[in-house]
């Protein structure tokens, strides 16, 4: 069982900057594929982005590439997630995810873990 926890969540004003952290507890860190998806009023959640068991890969959506990065500590069972250049369109609930795998994925379902999430909003 793995148990995650964000922070780092807040209110911004646009072009500002956040980081987000997920604290994991449970089982050897580096087993897990890690992700960070976010949910915005009204909306389905969608994938921002994953990366691998050894941090040596990652994947991001679209929308978010250039702007965020996401990264991790296996040493502090600690994942991260830059966020520069926030626009309003980025204010929603961001969740982290573990997977019972090294390998990411940008699949919702794939994810077997998942934090109480961490609300970001950014103003005009």
């Amino acid at each position: 069982q793995v148990q995650l926890v964000e922070s780092g969540g807040g209110l911004v004003q646009a072009g500002e900057s956040l980081r987000l952290s997920c604290a994991a507890s449970g089982r050897t860190f580096s087993w897990y594929a890690m992700g960070w998806f976010r949910q915005a009023p009204g909306k389905e959640r969608e994938f921002i982005a994953a990366i691998m068991g050894s941090g040596g890969s990652t994947t991001y959506a679209d929308s978010v590439k250039g702007r965020f990065t996401i990264s991790r500590d296996n040493a502090k069972n600690t994942m991260y997630l830059q966020m520069n250049s926030l626009t309003p369109e980025d204010s929603a609930v961001y969740y982290c995810a573990a997977r019972r795998t090294p390998i990411a994925t940008m699949t919702r379902l794939s994810y077997d873990y998942w934090g109480q999430g961490t609300q970001v909003t950014v103003s005009s």
